[in-house]
């Protein structure tokens, strides 16, 4: 194996951890947050790092699954965070 892809192999290795890491403290927020505003802040923040991890995921098996799995995944999270914030602000979602 060469240094190049020994690098890679730990870099990869090591942002997976990092990112579970970010997922529990995000989701501690949103369970034990003060504020509704903020468990939707920590949703988000769990999305995109679910997202992110999904994705390296997918570069340390060479496999397209995990990317077009972390594409709905953030399509998904993008409009369930505008429902929740439109809610919070209006009570409603639908008009």
């Amino acid at each position: 194996m060469t240094a190049a892809a020994l690098l890679l192999t730990w870099s990869v290795l090591l942002a997976q951890l990092f990112l579970g890491l970010a997922m529990a403290f995000a989701a501690f927020r949103v369970l034990w947050g003060p504020r509704a505003q903020d468990r939707v802040l920590a949703l988000d923040t769990l999305y995109v790092n679910g997202m992110m991890l999904l994705l390296t995921f997918g570069i340390r098996t060479g496999t397209t699954l995990y990317f077009e799995a972390a594409l709905v995944i953030a399509l998904l999270g993008f409009v369930s965070t505008s429902a929740l914030a439109k809610f919070l602000m209006r009570g409603e979602v639908i008009e």
